[in-house]
């Protein structure tokens, strides 16, 4: 018997190396920035960089959560706006306080994700409506309790979290420790996603809630957990937007859609079941170059928020573009 002739094995594609669309966006944006203003190369200048950026890439990792499980949370600017209002009118002044209070504002902010959460999950409630509700109802609780002003004042040791700059750092100068605190929300936020088994069940509610239902996983609590992350998340940024500019009654306006329109441009699908925290984070830090371009430019303020308006419906568009290709 004649052997049979060997066939060459097929040659193997290379793989693709998936590259988050989101880190492109950023690193094009920066070496803009850096085109005009050559010192933000300097490590210095990239942790202020950082320090600033810091409440908005907070929130896009508590928005994704929210995203994921399929819903959207618009309650997050006034809960930040909270925070801020309820710290400087619960310690005025007083740094013995300040820590009860911080405590205090948590407590605050997993109260209004619970309802965000509840009312989603048992009264079906669609997430869009739901929150703007809620957000305003926070807002208008926000301003009847500080009187539609400024009130009270922030302490040092308060106001620290969000300017405080550590000098003589070894590689980086300066280390902000509003970056600290970012680095660890990042991480908690990432542990929370692919450490637990929380991360597999919010992929698989906001994919088909239906079919992991059936499946058993528990997508009411799955999802009143989201809410309460971005509660949480909107909460810590409050803290440090506080900190770095002070009180003011439009401390979170419009945080909410920056947030998810960050979630967006980093890859994360807006209708549920796709997406990380990576997407969020460099989703994040491309929104925020892209303001400091736009301000070093020069444009007004009407202009910018004109393009970032145009921005979030373009990262929605391309968003269910790729939802579409997929499909």
């Amino acid at each position: 018997m004649s052997p049979l002739p060997q066939t060459s094995s097929p040659l193997r594609r290379p793989a693709r190396l998936a590259v988050n669309a989101g880190l492109v966006i950023f690193l094009a944006l920066y070496a803009a920035i850096a085109f005009l203003q050559p010192n933000y190369l300097e490590p210095g200048l990239f942790m202020n960089f950082l320090r600033r950026a810091a409440p908005l890439v907070i929130l896009a990792c508590g928005q994704l959560y929210v995203i994921l499980t399929g819903g959207f949370d618009l309650s997050m600017g006034a809960v930040a706006t909270l925070a801020v209002l309820a710290a400087s009118i619960l310690i005025n002044g007083d740094p013995e306080t300040t820590w009860a209070v911080i405590g205090t504002l948590y407590v605050m902010g997993i109260a209004v994700g619970l309802v965000n959460g509840l009312v989603v999950a048992f009264l079906k409630v669609p997430s869009i409506i739901a929150t703007l509700g809620a957000m305003l109802s926070v807002n208008g609780l926000a301003l009847a309790w500080s009187g539609g002003a400024a009130r009270g004042d922030l302490p040092d040791n308060f106001r620290n979290l969000g300017r405080l700059v550590w000098r003589g750092v070894p590689l980086v100068g300066t280390l902000p420790l509003a970056a600290v605190v970012l680095a660890g929300f990042v991480a908690l936020a990432w542990w929370g996603l692919n450490g637990t088994v929380y991360g597999k069940r919010a992929l698989a509610v906001g994919d088909n809630p239906r079919a992991a239902e059936l499946a058993g996983t528990p997508v009411a609590a799955t999802r009143i957990l989201a809410f309460v992350v971005s509660a949480v998340s909107a909460v810590t940024a409050g803290i440090l937007i506080g900190g770095f500019s002070g009180v003011s009654v439009n401390a979170g306006e419009g945080l909410e859609l920056q947030a998810i329109a960050a979630c967006v441009i980093g890859g994360a699908q807006l209708l549920g079941g796709r997406g990380s925290i990576w997407s969020a984070v460099f989703g994040a830090l491309s929104l925020f170059a892209l303001f400091t371009l736009l301000n070093l430019i020069g444009l007004p303020q009407a202009l910018r928020d004109s393009i970032q308006g145009v921005i979030l419906i373009a990262a929605v568009g391309a968003s269910l573009w790729r939802t579409r290709r997929r499909t």
